[in-house]
């Protein structure tokens, strides 16, 4: 069996999922190939699953006639879908949804392609996420739908001992968008460096991506807030060595802060909790299916600043709560999002779309 999974481009979540289900699958004898329309710098993170980038449609259907693929997953990218069709693919074209920033900008894309879905598509496929669940319920009916969890790499990413920091490090992954809520990230972190002078903001992403004027004010901001000195930006660092970084944050006694407006999946969440590194978010819906408040991670009320603050020093200064924490997040990531649970979702699902055709 031979799937495709495409994509814009690879970088954050979307070039983390692709990469762990292409190793899930393989270990079940599925070879998995990727697709991206534009480059990134994500791409360096993907090694030995034969990668494809060009958004050329003679060169996509030379791809798609030599590989005869038994099923695409399209994500996100409705115009991809249908030149899927259009140049003569006929196995199983599957789109999928796995989180469109805002509820509100979710909510207009999703009735803008809807129509175009509903013709093309064999299925759609998306995580088990209350906002995006309703909304493709909402949207796409008469197409079947699956929903189940995404997957880690629970066996080959995880925690790593390194020296501890003689400061805390309170960690932020993410691009300088609207929904990652970065200005609530600098509020937070400049009250807690007022609190804890030793501390330190420790920044991780992709700075090729994001709008120039969002860009622009957070640097504004960060002046502002007289934040420069405390402020580390780490560049496109690569995903292997993103379980050291966070078992470091983990160990100087700080935590990752994600303040994200909404959130699909949120990949940078789960794997601080696979590595030992405790966890302050905001409550942004797809977060719930693996943060539970003081049992496996601490949630705040987005923009009630003073919360957030009180919820930090909670998780950096009640010890025993921590360790509870710390030793619960890594144990239910380990037991719920393994590889092998999703490949057996992900086959499943492609058995009953067969079954369906042979029965039409």
């Amino acid at each position: 069996m031979k799937v495709l999974f495409t994509f814009f481009n690879p970088s954050g979540g979307m070039e983390t999922l692709n990469r762990i289900r292409c190793k899930a699958l393989n270990q079940q004898k599925v070879e998995c190939h990727l697709l991206y329309t534009v480059d990134g710098n994500g791409r360096r993170n993907i090694k030995n699953i034969p990668t494809f980038v060009t958004n050329d449609e003679a060169a996509i259907k030379r791809l798609v006639d030599r590989e005869r693929y038994d099923a695409v997953v399209v994500c996100s990218d409705v115009v991809l879908m249908q030149l899927l069709r259009r140049i003569g693919y006929e196995g199983l074209l599957i789109f999928e949804i796995q989180g469109l920033g805002t509820l509100k900008t979710a909510s207009d894309i999703l009735r803008d392609i809807a129509g175009r879905v509903l013709q093309t598509a064999d299925a759609v496929l998306y995580p088990e996420t209350s906002h995006i669940r309703q909304l493709m319920n909402e949207n796409m009916p008469g197409v079947p739908h699956f929903c189940f969890d995404d997957p880690l790499d629970t066996k080959d990413f995880g925690y790593v001992s390194y020296p501890p920091k003689p400061f805390p490090v309170i960690g932020w992954v993410g691009r300088i968008e609207e929904n990652k809520n970065w200005r609530d990230f600098l509020l937070i972190g400049a009250r807690l460096a007022a609190l804890e002078p030793t501390c330190y903001l420790w920044v991780f992403g992709d700075l090729s991506l994001g709008e120039p004027r969002e860009k622009a004010l957070f640097e504004q901001w960060v002046d502002a807030l007289r934040l420069r000195e405390k402020l580390v930006m780490h560049a496109n660092i690569p995903h292997e060595q993103m379980a050291d970084y966070m078992s470091i944050i983990g160990d100087s006694g700080g935590f990752l802060l994600s303040t994200s407006i909404l959130e699909g999946f949120g990949y940078a969440v789960a794997e601080a909790m696979l590595c030992r590194c405790p966890v302050l978010t905001t409550d942004s819906d797809g977060i719930r299916r693996f943060l539970e408040h003081d049992v496996t991670g601490k949630l705040y009320p987005r923009t009630d600043i003073a919360k957030a603050v009180q919820a930090a020093q909670s998780l950096m200064g009640d010890a025993p709560l921590r360790r509870r924490i710390v030793k619960q997040a890594e144990r239910h990531i380990k037991t719920h999002f393994s590889c092998e649970k999703y490949a057996d979702n992900f086959l499943r699902m492609l058995a009953s779309l067969k079954e369906a055709r042979v029965r039409s």
